[in-house]
């Protein structure tokens, strides 16, 4: 079952989503490919900090981010990688590395590569290591309202 609080968040609005379990992975690339889902479907969540403050980097498992591209369409002064140890409290319900792209849900700003909207549908962790949740990308952007930047390489 997805982390609760995305549970109830999904369920409140109505938004329809597929949830699939899947063995133990720990890779955005390792999970889509135990899921069956296409890399370019699959995002993967990144915490990053921008000027010092969290938010969250999304793009597909078969991209890299570039911290650079991030720093640059954000408009931020420094961009860098949020260590574990910084975040590890900010996601309750979730195992580290293993949150939802919902920065709303976690008072965090929420980017989005632009790859991915070109998509019908993504599929992120579900807050573990063994449960992915899949949805319709437009579903995701009306409840997140991300920002769609060039980040990914």
């Amino acid at each position: 079952m997805p982390a609760r609080l995305l549970k109830e968040f999904l369920d409140s609005h109505g938004v329809k989503y597929e949830t699939i379990p899947h063995t133990p992975a720990y890779t955005a690339q390792e999970i889509a490919a135990t899921a069956h889902i296409p890399g370019k479907e699959m995002a993967k969540t990144v915490v990053v900090k921008l000027d010092g403050k969290m938010a969250m980097a999304v793009l597909p498992a078969c991209n890299q981010l570039s911290l650079e591209r991030l720093r640059a369409a954000t408009h931020a002064g420094r961009a860098e990688l949020a260590g574990e140890v910084e975040f590890k409290d900010r996601f309750p319900g979730c195992e580290i590395g293993a949150m939802p792209p919902f920065g709303n849900l976690f008072d965090m700003p929420v980017y989005v590569a632009r790859k991915l909207v070109e998509d019908e549908e993504i599929a992120f962790n579900a807050g573990s290591h063994t449960e992915v949740v899949k949805m319709q990308y437009k579903d995701f952007e009306r409840l997140v309202h991300p920002q769609v930047v060039e980040m990914a390489m």
